[in-house]
Formats: structure tokens, sequence, C-alpha cells
């Protein structure tokens, strides 16, 4: 008699919807896209939360991935049924792989080959302790654990993937594990990733011997078949990659799109590497790796690549492999004392071999204590990486699944630890102040000492003005008395393309880059190195490559360490084709706020509309009138120092408008505070006094004209601003000392003040640019934009992804 094999119908794409009956959730498209939602939301809530804790985005991920599974709601039969049913299991698998396919590829792009190839012996010395102690410990570790939870494994491969499991160091987290301590270009940070790097490409070999030695069911000749197989995949992959994406990349030029169909091909072509990979018996991710590590990263094709695939695949698809994992770790499986006693004994023996092989080569290259106990630690990173060993392993049927659990629980422990220890053991040494750092404003008794700029920009939008305000303070008296650091602000993230700028990294201990001698690859250093070859000014342009959060604290470091007198930081705000001001983006109002708190130095706000046009004017054309408006206190004097020196410049007219406040009528009361009677007395002396000098030294200057203006209110000094036409620039001080200018209109914007915000406002029409000073250590009566700023302002964490 014939048997009847019934086979659950595959699952349709799309339903007809709920109100003819159809349950979104019996589909796959409806069922996948509420698991990805589900997905984004768990995980990135979770990095929310430990954000404060500065934890790779990774561990929420594998945690969300965990919490998901059966571990956590997945006990909840009804749910697991509903929201991961078996039938769906297929698609979800098939979406991730897809995903890690291209974050393998992303992956290999981030390794530096050249650096790799240059690494010292140290280095080399350092990464093969990192793996050969654990690698050993590892085989060792598994037949403590073939003889209790994993009786049933194949032998060769499970103490092939245990010992890659333990010797691996994930070289993604790692790099931004060491950008979020900002150690990344310290002599630890450096060595750590030449090390990880060799580490990661050895494992991947490693891995690649494991993989053929678990598939061979036929013959074991298939697995040496396989190895060979592999093998020749990589050397055509070296012969034949390299030299057509070297040819692609000379095409595409800095500045320029690159054009669609090198995208598409790059794309199909890491597809067909993975292809062959997965035909030859490997993972279809190591054809993409090997293609990524061999594509030149150095040239604008690698930039619009990453661009244009890592949010796809970082935000949308990776974590879909996440889940995947996470609904094949079942921690109730670890049961029982033995079982978490093996946990324990996991951990200790992983996080043993790394971190004590690691520490002993380090001191016997006489690397210093603590920091060979440093680079233990950051070598004993997991993450992403060991999670792939690990899902490879469980789905070849070598890892049960008990032994994966232990396994994924000791990835997340001895990852989510690491930037606890490294915080905790390794404090790097930063220069404290600098002793003969005197030159901390513009205002100062030598006129003639080299003024130290640091002008800030976010990019490209920010340069032909911020070059002409440069023009306009260099004066004429000597070549040498302005220098002029130009420094980039870039925003670091988890994106691959923050890992491709860190990697240009410059050597000191910051992550600053020096462009001097790579100007070819980047347009916005190039405007600077221009204007510099043109006008003999000293300019230095770098880089800054943090989160938004703190790169003030990047800012303020570099100021002091390169004795700047004034930091000047774009507006938060641009203006657009009407003329109006526009926000660019909130985050650096919130850099702007940190930097006015914690600035060594004096800081500028420059308010750009547009100074000189949209490019750069040279010294025989700059045609500027520049207006100081002076009511009183440090801020005011500093405005005048700057506009004071600005006027030696042959192009440049200053005038200068004192505002001085009418003595109230007898029977007035005018109810403003601006401090305590004594020390207004003592601002106002210095005020008369710093005049009396200005006006005396710039009495036979023709191109100077000073006015003092008597104001009885607000109104008068609204007015008379007013009056002020054919203006290209204003100076004005953030926090005047007098009556009037506090009892102006309150700005949206109060770190700009009284005065800036008017200039800056809407209400006010001029397309005059505006530079607001904040003098530094002054002791005018501060105006507390704190509790404003916090309305407009986002939560810090916003800007990191």
């Amino acid at each position: 008699m014939w048997g009847i094999v019934y086979r659950k119908a595959p699952m349709k794409v799309t339903s007809n919807g709920v109100f003819q009956g159809d349950d979104p959730l019996d589909f796959a498209l409806p069922l996948a896209i509420l698991q990805i939602c589900l997905v984004l939301v768990v995980s990135r809530g979770l990095a929310y939360l430990l954000k404060p804790l500065r934890q790779p985005r990774v561990i929420a991920e594998i945690i969300g991935g965990i919490l998901l599974g059966p571990s956590a709601l997945g006990r909840n039969e009804s749910y697991m049924k509903a929201v991961f049913p078996p039938r769906s299991l297929t698609v979800l698998d098939t979406l991730a792989n897809i995903g890690l396919i291209f974050f393998l590829f992303l992956a290999g792009l981030e390794l530096d080959l050249k650096s790799v190839r240059q690494s010292g012996k140290r280095v080399i010395a350092i990464a093969m302790a990192g793996i050969n102690l654990p690698f050993a410990i590892g085989i060792g570790s598994s037949f403590v654990l073939k003889q209790s939870i994993a009786k049933g494994s194949d032998n060769a491969a499970f103490l092939v993937f245990m010992g890659v499991a333990l010797s691996i160091t994930a070289f993604p987290v790692l790099a931004r594990i060491l950008a979020e301590l900002k150690l990344l270009t310290t002599n630890v940070g450096r060595t750590a990733m030449s090390a990880a790097a060799i580490n990661d490409i050895a494992a991947w070999i490693l891995l690649a011997l494991a993989v053929a030695l678990s598939g061979h069911e036929r013959s074991p000749l298939v697995s040496l078949w396989v190895f060979l197989a592999g093998c020749g995949f990589v050397i055509c992959a070296i012969i034949i990659v390299p030299p057509i994406f070297k040819w692609v990349s000379q095409r595409c030029h800095e500045g320029e799109p690159v054009e669609e169909i090198y995208i598409c091909c790059t794309l199909a072509a890491v597809l067909a590497a993975g292809l062959v990979t997965d035909a030859i018996g490997i993972h279809a991710m190591f054809g993409a790796f090997v293609v990524g590590i061999l594509l030149p990263n150095d040239g604008p094709f690698a930039s619009a690549l990453v661009e244009k695939v890592e949010d796809l695949v970082s935000g949308l698809f990776l974590p879909l492999f996440f889940v995947s994992s996470g609904l094949k770790t079942n921690v109730a499986t670890i049961k029982g004392l033995q079982s978490w006693g093996l946990l324990a004994f996991v951990i200790f023996t992983a996080s043993f071999g790394k971190i004590l092989g690691t520490f002993v080569v380090s001191l016997l290259c006489k690397v210093p204590l603590n920091e060979a106990l440093v680079l233990g630690f950051l070598m004993n990173c997991k993450g992403l990486v060991e999670l792939i060993v690990l899902n490879i392993g469980k789905d070849r049927k070598v890892l049960n699944d008990q032994t994966f659990a232990i396994m994924v629980l000791m990835a997340v422990f001895t990852t989510f630890v690491t930037t606890p220890l490294v915080m905790a053991v390794y404090k790097p040494a930063r220069k404290g102040g600098i002793a003969d750092y005197k030159h901390r404003t513009i205002g100062r008794k030598n006129a003639n000492s080299q003024l130290r700029i640091l002008a800030c920009f976010h990019g490209a939008r920010n340069i032909p003005s911020m070059i002409n305000l440069i023009e306009a303070s260099r004066g004429i008296q000597k070549r040498d008395d302005l220098c002029v650091y130009a420094m980039h602000l870039k925003e670091f993230s988890e994106r691959s393309s923050s890992i491709l700028m860190v990697h240009k990294a410059r050597r000191n201990g910051l992550p600053f880059w020096n462009k001097a001698s790579h100007s070819h690859s980047n347009h916005v250093i190039v405007a600077f190195e221009a204007y510099r070859q043109l006008s003999q000014v000293s300019i230095r342009p770098m880089t800054a490559i943090s989160s938004m959060n703190n790169i003030h604290e990047d800012i303020c470091a570099t100021a002091e360490r390169k004795e700047a007198a004034v930091i000047i930081l774009p507006f938060h705000k641009h203006q657009s084709l009407d003329g109006s001001l526009n926000i660019t983006r909130n985050d650096f109002r919130w850099v702007n706020k940190r930097v006015l708190e914690h600035a060594p130095c004096s800081v500028g706000i420059f308010v750009d509309r547009g100074l000189g046009g949209t490019s750069h004017v040279s010294a025989s054309n700059v045609s500027y009138r520049v207006t100081v408006l002076f009511f009183g206190g440090g801020d005011d004097r500093e405005a005048l120092a700057y506009g004071g020196r600005m006027a030696e410049h042959p192009g440049i007219r200053l005038l200068v408008i004192r505002f001085v406040v009418e003595p109230p009528k007898e029977g007035e009361i005018l109810r403003v505070d601006v401090g305590d009677s004594s020390s207004s007395t003592k601002l106002i002396s210095q005020d008369e006094e710093f005049l009396d000098e200005f006006k005396v030294k710039t009495a036979n200057d023709d191109s100077i004209n000073y006015e003092e203006r008597i104001v009885k209110n607000a109104a008068e000094t609204v007015a008379i601003i007013r009056e002020v036409n054919g203006s290209s620039l204003f100076l004005v001080g953030s926090r005047p000392v007098s009556e009037v200018a506090c009892a102006l209109k309150s700005s949206e914007c109060p770190e700009l003040g009284p005065v800036g915000g008017l200039l800056a406002s809407q209400d006010y029409p001029t397309t005059a640019s505006v530079l607001v000073l904040q003098q530094y250590n002054n002791d005018g009566a501060p105006i507390n934009f704190t509790p404003e700023l916090e309305e407009h302002l986002p939560d810090q964490d916003s800007g990191s992804v």
C-alpha cells in the first residue's frame, strides 16, 4: 500500500488583507516586516540603554537577539508561533545571511593591508601570542566539554572550532571600542588594531579549515579538496581582483559622483564570490571577505561604495543575523551546577589564554606594564566575529544547543567587560596645562606676538567664508604673526566609513589627521592648502573624528595643546537662498555650547551670511567694512581687540560704536541686574582704560572710525544698530555689561548673547555676517543659557549611531 506524505504548503508572499479574512502573519512578506521592525526596536532600545556604559552596539544586538529567542520571550509558545514560526525561518535566515555577506565585505574593506604588511616584529609577536595560546587552550577545553555536554560531536571539527572560537579578536568591534575611548591613535590603540587585523586574517584561515573539516560525511578526502579549492579561490582572487578595482578606482575622481555601473558590478562581484565559496563548501561570507580585503580602500570609490552599502546592511539586514542567532540560543539548556560551572570554565579559559599570552609577550617586547595589561583586555574582545564562528558550527552540527549557548554567553561577557576593564586600568597621559601658555585671548599687551586661531568647520559649506575671515585676520605687519589650525569636525559612528576615516588618523594621541602630505584625497583640505600657498599664512589642516556628544573634548584639548588664543566655531544655522538662516543640525549647537563652557581660551561663534561671497577673496581684492558694537565688559573688549587687528589689513575699514547709557532722570527706575555694583565699577574702569589705549594706538589711522552714541533704552539701541548700513561683518561680545544691552529682547539662541542674537535673528534684515566672541576667564555678568538650550537641544546621544 502506497504511503501518502502530507507536506505543509510553503508560505505565500502577500495576503489579501484582513477584510478578506486573511491573517497577515500567515504570509511571508508581512511577517518578515514585523520581524524586522521588532528586531530594530529591541536592538536600538537596548543600544540606547547601554550607551552610558560606552558599550558597542553589537552587545545590544546580541542581547536583543537572545531576548527575542527561546531564552526569554520565546518561552511563550503563542509568541513564537505567531512571530517566529518555523516556516518563516528560511526567509529570515536568507535575509540575515545576505546582510552577513555584505557586512563581511565591509569588514574586509576596513582592514588596512598596508599597515598589516608594515607591522613590526613586536606587533606580529603580540598577534601570534594572542592566537597560539588561546587556540591551544581552546583545544584543551574541548576535551573537557566532550567528556560532559558534547559527547556526540565530531572530533577534529569540534577541536578546531573551539580553538578558533577562543582565539578570535573581533577587529570591527575592537576598532569601535578604541575610537569610543579615544585610544585609537595612542600607542596601545595602534598596536591593538594592527595585532587584531593579523589575528582576524589568521582566524578566518583557521575557520576555513574548520568548515572544511566539518562536512566530510562521504569521505575524509572531501575535506582536503574543499580546503585546496578554497586556497585556489584565494589565489585567483589575488590575481584578478586588485587590478580590476585599481582601474575602477583610477577612473573615480575626488568630488565627482561615482558611476552607478561600478557600484552595481562591485556588489555583483561580492555576491558571485560568495556563490563560489558556497559551492566549494565554505560559507559564502568567505568570498565576500576576500573581495573586501583585496579592494583598494584609500580612494573616493571605496568611500562612495561604503556610503551606499553600510546603512542598509548594518542598520537593517545585520540585526536579523543577531535574531537568527538568538533563536538558536536557549539559555535554559544551561541548567545544573555542572553546566554553569562549564560556563565559568569557558569564560576563564578564554580570557586567561588571550590576556596572559598577549600580556607576557608584550612585556617581553618592552611594552609598559599597564599598556601590556590593556592590550590583553583589548585582544580579548569577541563580539560579532565570534558569533559568526559559533553559528557556522551550529549549522554544521559541530556544536549542540548547550555548547552553543555557553559559547554565546562567553562572547557577550568578554566583550561587555572590555570597555570597563580598559577604562579602569589605562589612564592615558594627557598633557596638562601648559606653563607658558600665556596668550589665551586675542587682546594682549604685546600686539606683535603671534595670534593662534583654531578654526573649526563641518563641511565644504563653511570653507569660503572661514578662509575669508582668516584672510581678514592676518594683518600685514609680519608674515608669521598668524597661525591657523583648520579643524574639520567629522562625526564618528559605528559605520564602516567612520573606521575608514579613522585609519588615516594622525599619530598624536587624539583622533586627528594632518593632511599636509595627503591633500589629494580630500577636497575640503585642498582649499586650505591652496590658501596657505597663496597667502603665506601658516595654516595647518587637521581632522577631528569623534561622536557629537564628546567632540568638544577634542576641540578644547587641541586648542590647549596648540596654545590657541581663540576657537572659531560655525553657527548651527546656515544661510538659505532666500537669505534666512535654517538649522543645519541641532547637534552642532550642542557642540558649541560645550566648547563655550570648557574652552581653555576665547571662543567665537561665526554666523555666516556669505562673508566675501562663495569663494576665496584674494588679499588685493578684500574690501570689507567691519563694525564693532561696544557696550562694555571683557567679551566686548575681546571683540574690539579682534577688530583692531583686522583693521591692519589694507582692505578693511573699521567702525567702532560705543553705546553709553544716559543716566536716568530723577524719578525713573531702571530694573536691570548686571551684577554687583563693585564688580560693575571695576569693569567700567577696565573698559575706559582699554578704550583709551585703543584710541591712542589708532589716532592716526584713517581706516578706523570711533563713535560714541548715548542711548536711554533698548529701543534706541536697536534703532542705532539698524542705522548701520553696508557692513560686511559685525564683531560683538556674547556677554555685554550694559543695562540697555541686557534689556534687549531675549534671543532664541542665548549662546550668542543679546546683541549677537539680535543680529542673527530673522527680525534684523542684514546681509552681514556676525562673529560673537566670549573672552577667556571673563568676569563679566554671565548669561545662563543652559535651560533654554536644553529645551531646543536633542538628547546627547542623538549624535551617535
